[in-house]
């Protein structure tokens, strides 16, 4: 079973992009430190600026099989992607919302989440550590811990 990582518009800056609220990790580093805490599992990662790659690759790994999960930083889509809501409400995988700062400690648009309703939970403001403790949720959630 595999768990897909799913990242969204702007991701791609980590490491360069406001390293004082992201960190200086790129996502590169995130990938490489899951793969290195969770040697058991199997990991796919995709990272689009585009909503509609994003909407694409949740069908395409539903329509494929053998996924525990799926990890979404969906970036800006979070705040107003109706299109990502309904793709994740239409999947039969569990998603698991995740963000590098703190979203309700931030401006106000950043505050509301128009996916949290149809994802399994959210876990928000422990920067990568946020995607380790995605996958634990995951894990859990299959009793696989």
């Amino acid at each position: 079973m595999s768990i897909l990582v799913l990242n969204g518009p702007n991701l791609s800056r980590l490491g360069k992009r406001e390293p004082d609220v992201y960190g200086y990790q790129t996502l590169d580093d995130i990938n490489k430190g899951l793969v290195a805490s969770f040697p058991e599992l199997t990991f796919e990662f995709f990272q689009s600026e585009d909503e509609g790659a994003l909407l694409e690759k949740l069908f395409h790994i539903e329509d494929k099989g053998g996924y525990r999960g799926v990890l979404l930083n969906a970036g800006a889509l979070t705040h107003y992607s109706i299109a990502l809501r309904d793709a994740i409400s239409g999947v039969r995988i569990p998603v698991v919302e995740v963000h590098l700062s703190n979203i309700y400690a931030r401006e106000e648009f950043r505050r509301t989440s128009v996916i949290s309703e149809v994802c399994v939970g959210v876990i928000s403001g422990f920067g990568a550590n946020s995607y380790h403790l995605g996958v634990r949720a995951l894990l859990g959630m299959s009793g696989k811990q």
